[in-house]
């Protein structure tokens, strides 16, 4: 009988030990999960943010080398209606014909639309992406204070992370005055 109460004894022990190992094993995968969500949810905030920058500048600079372009053919319009007033009727329909053959749809503002529809998009993927990591921390957050894990997890060394959460605000350098006449 004492020999069976031993190993009664002793598997009780180990099915705690094991109980115990398996929390902080499981606790401890658990919160490596949730720290990579967090940097894999800064990470897409961060790429985001870089599409704004490059998109916000690449965009600007094509609007605006289309105006200038529709510019340029306004002034030759203007120009060979100028020709025709003086007598060289000939010259500025050939002209005019030479500029509607080569830029049949003059249209910049579909490029403005283009602009701003695309930086709409941006501005609403870089709020969702925010959303998002603030989401991640919460959770982490939640399961580092939450009992058991919050005694687990604080001797494997692991804390929960001070934070504002991440806010909406444009930053300092967002791009301002995109339409401002830099002449």
């Amino acid at each position: 009988m004492k020999n069976k109460t031993t190993w009664i004894v002793v598997g009780i022990v180990l099915a705690i030990i094991l109980l115990i190992g398996g929390l902080f094993i499981s606790s401890n995968n658990k919160a490596i999960f949730l720290e990579e969500q967090i940097n894999a949810a800064q990470a897409d905030i961060n790429v985001a943010e870089k599409r704004r920058y490059d998109l916000v500048f690449n965009l600007v600079d094509a609007v605006q080398s289309y105006q200038d372009y529709e510019g340029e053919t306004m002034e030759s319009i203007v120009s060979a209606r100028n020709s025709m007033e003086h007598g060289d009727v000939e010259g500025a329909q050939m002209e005019i014909t030479a500029v509607a053959e080569a830029y049949p749809e003059l249209k910049a503002n579909e490029n403005y639309k283009q602009l701003m529809n695309e930086l709409a998009l941006t501005e609403n993927q870089i709020a969702q992406y925010r959303n998002n990591y603030n989401e991640q921390v919460r959770s982490y957050n939640k399961m580092v204070r939450s009992f058991p894990n919050n005694i687990i997890l604080n001797i494997l060394g692991y804390e929960a992370i001070d934070t504002t959460y991440t806010d909406y605000d444009a930053p300092v350098d967002a791009p301002q005055d995109l339409f401002a006449d830099e002449n």
